[in-house]
């Protein structure tokens, strides 16, 4: 049977920033109430009194979801400049223009190239010197974005990442704060790279930096 707390809690869990401002105890519960109102009359299909509704947001107490030791143990950050991603469409030869491309690229001395798929595209990043490379690789290809001139920040992961919640989470909420954009994410079992705009870069560098040592 749904209640009013249970109806809060399920619209709390949806909204992470609104999680973190009761759990900083830095939120109007007056005002949050009487936007939940009427959405939750409409969940319980009746009246509902907005004081019950306050009372609710006083009980309910925020999941700590995150292990805190495990941000601070994050390791180095790595940044690299000069960077360009292109986003193809996956077809029946993405694999043939893939092989010409490394073909190419292992002759190159300190030559960034990293490439992931899904199933309807494929995306690779490379160092802006190997634009016309990728160009030429990919000639016959349904190119659907190209973006130059990003920045990457390569962040060293803790042991049993994969075992921690919200890790990810409190990166990006960090980063959403202050309203920096992410263009492009890519993890491996030990590394975290976010790839930005390079007037972003400075700024995100120190956020994260920030968080390893509070």
């Amino acid at each position: 049977m749904k209640t009013i707390a249970s109806c809060v809690e399920q619209l709390i869990k949806h909204q992470p920033f609104v999680e973190d401002a009761l759990a900083r105890k830095i939120i109007n519960y007056s005002a949050l109430a009487e936007d939940y109102q009427p959405r939750i009359e409409k969940m319980l299909g009746k009246p509902v009194n907005n004081g019950s509704i306050i009372m609710a947001l006083r009980r309910y107490y925020p999941q700590k979801r995150i292990n805190e030791k495990q941000v601070r143990d994050l390791g180095d950050i790595v940044v690299r400049s000069g960077i360009t991603d292109f986003t193809f469409l996956n077809s029946s030869t993405i694999l043939d223009s893939q092989s010409k491309l490394l073909d190419q690229v292992k002759h190159i001395p300190k030559a960034y190239f990293t490439y992931s798929s899904t199933f309807h595209e494929s995306n690779i990043l490379v160092s802006n010197a190997l634009t016309d490379v990728v160009k030429s690789c990919f000639a016959q290809e349904t190119c659907v974005t190209v973006k130059s001139d990003l920045s990457s920040l390569s962040i060293s992961l803790p042991e049993d990442n994969s075992k921690t919640v919200g890790l990810y989470f409190y990166i990006f909420k960090l980063l959403a704060y202050e309203g920096i954009p992410i263009f492009e994410v890519l993890s491996t079992s030990n590394y975290f790279t976010l790839f930005l705009e390079m007037r972003y870069v400075n700024q995100a560098f120190a956020l994260i930096n920030e968080i390893k040592g509070t």
